[in-house]
């Protein structure tokens, strides 16, 4: 019988709020591949579980129909934190776990545990939100130098590296590309640039891979006059607008529509920023609309290091470079502008002149001069119709996660708007 692997949450999940509001930790992107991606790739011979939080379990159970989620069933399984980045050497130490022994990271997270038995059976038997390692008893403790990834600009940063590592990992063999094919297109590294037999490249595109690869998905489109700087990522089903500008460590995940100027970014799916205007060292969710000229700041101008607001705490996040985090359903208006380390919550509607706060709650509507709530009902009319447009339906599960959202997001959003 094959080991399975189950990928989990635990209390960790709070720094990535308010990305992580809609779906588990380990479904963000990073690179080519979300962190669960990653890993399953590298365990793919055995049964997959996943374990999230309680508030999510139907959500994601509905959008996994065939894997099992908060549920068990195996008499030996082997645990992975979801906020680990795996590689060659994490992988290793995971395999030679032995039974009933816990890899531990330098400040105590469990990065990985190997159980059977009783304690196995102790630790799904809980009833905690989140599996809690620390009851077991006559394990074998494990250390090591493996680090979780802990902050959501962690994962801009990493981007352009994880695009190599996945590319590596995924593309087995990149196709001759043919002249004849892509008339009057530029390709530099050819071999390191791969492209599907449906994606379209129209004339006049330059695709530079001299510093890192280039991955495109399927049926994807990529309009003249665009150049793309590798290491880049371009999601399935997705459109590059002419005249796009898409630089090094920047992934696109799959069905959005993307224009202007974008550098070290992740934009997740199913979200537009089609028209002119700059995003930098952004985390985008799904399901998003950034109007047209919209900008972000990226860099203070006295170069000194970004805090950002998390958890109602100033976190320094160490990084001279981040931008704009925003969770899902959220949209803007022309001309919006933001500062560094702005962090909008999930549904939000921002616009008007100057720079909006640099922490806007979920579901909160306005901009510099105001910020009052956003209609719950009218938020999930707009979400039906957008997901309509790329023929999705908002399930129940879906309209349920979101007024959950509303309901978690009430207190801080009563102490930033005015009613």
């Amino acid at each position: 019988m094959k080991t399975a692997v189950c990928i989990f949450e635990d209390e960790g999940f709070q720094n990535f709020l308010p990305l992580i509001y809609m779906r588990p930790v380990y479904d963000l992107r990073c690179g080519i591949l979300t962190l669960r991606e990653k890993i399953a790739a590298r365990f793919s011979n055995h049964n997959l579980i996943l374990h999230t939080r309680n508030y999510l379990k139907e959500f994601v159970q509905e959008q996994n129909p065939k894997t099992l989620v908060n549920q068990f069933d195996d008499p030996n399984i082997l645990f992975v934190n979801g906020r680990l980045m795996i590689d060659k050497d994490s992988v290793n130490q995971i395999k030679k776990l032995k039974e009933n022994s816990i890899l531990f990271a330098d400040d105590g997270s469990v990065i990985a545990a190997n159980l059977s038995g009783d304690n196995l059976e102790k630790l799904i038997k809980s009833e905690n939100e989140f599996l809690p390692f620390h009851i077991l008893e006559n394990i074998q403790r494990v250390e090591s130098k493996l680090e979780l990834i802990k902050y959501p600009w962690k994962l801009v940063n990493a981007n352009g590296a994880e695009i190599v590592n996945d590319f590596d990992l995924i593309v087995k063999k990149v196709q001759k590309i043919e002249a004849r094919k892509f008339p009057s297109v530029e390709f530099k590294n050819k071999k390191k640039i791969f492209i599907p037999k449906d994606t379209v490249i129209d004339p006049f595109v330059f695709l530079d891979a001299s510093e890192g690869p280039i991955y495109i998905g399927k049926n994807v489109r990529i309009m003249s006059q665009t150049y793309i700087q590798g290491p880049v990522n371009i999601g399935d089903d997705s459109i590059i607008k002419s005249g796009a500008s898409i630089y090094h460590n920047t992934s696109i995940g799959e069905v959005c529509r993307v224009g202007g100027e974008v550098e070290s970014s992740i934009i997740h799916s199913y979200s537009n920023k089609q028209h002119e205007g700059f995003l930098g060292h952004s985390y985008l969710g799904s399901w998003i609309n950034i109007g047209a000229s919209t900008n972000n700041s990226d860099l203070k101008n006295n170069y000194e290091n970004i805090s950002v607001l998390l958890n109602g705490k100033p976190v320094d996040t160490g990084s001279k470079f981040v931008g704009l985090i925003m969770g899902d359903h959220s949209k803007t208006a022309i001309n919006t502008m933001f500062n560094t380390g702005t962090i909008v919550g999930v549904a939000c509607n921002i616009f008007g002149s100057g720079f909006p706060p640099r922490y806007i709650p979920s579901f909160c509507w306005g901009g510099s001069d105001f910020l009052k709530t956003n209609d719950l009902n009218k938020s999930l009319e707009t979400a039906k119709i957008v997901l309509h447009r790329r023929d999705k339906n908002l399930t129940l599960n879906g309209e349920n996660l979101l007024r959950t959202v509303f309901d978690l997001t009430a207190e801080e959003r009563l102490r930033k708007t005015k009613s």
